[in-house]
């Protein structure tokens, strides 16, 4: 039984380690992919698509669909504010995920 709790929690220390890596580069493809242009998080960007509580508001898929097929989510859920045409596809699928990564951590306190 102590060997299965150890070999959970080692799990547990590598999975949080990874998100956070993840996660932190995720960050700096929102930078690099100019996201702040037609988002804000914080006091950064444009006020006009707040994304500050996306992580408690969106699943991991719908923060995918909006990166990926933004005009046929704003179409979907009727959004005020239609993106560009463009998705962001050109994005690898590793960039993509530690995106959606990052996004995930942005929850109110």
């Amino acid at each position: 039984m102590m060997r299965v709790t150890f070999v959970a929690m080692l799990v547990g220390l590598f999975a949080g380690s990874a998100f956070a890596q993840n996660a932190e580069h995720g960050k700096q493809v929102y930078a690099d992919a100019k996201c702040a242009v037609c988002h804000s998080i914080g006091s950064q960007g444009n006020k006009k698509g707040p994304l500050d509580d996306v992580g408690s508001k969106l699943s991991t898929a719908d923060i995918r669909a909006w990166i990926m097929a933004a005009p046929e989510m704003a179409t979907k859920t009727k959004a005020d504010r239609k993106p560009p045409m463009k998705a962001y596809t050109d994005l690898s699928k590793t960039d993509v995920d530690d995106l959606v990564a990052y996004l995930q951590t942005l929850k109110k306190k």
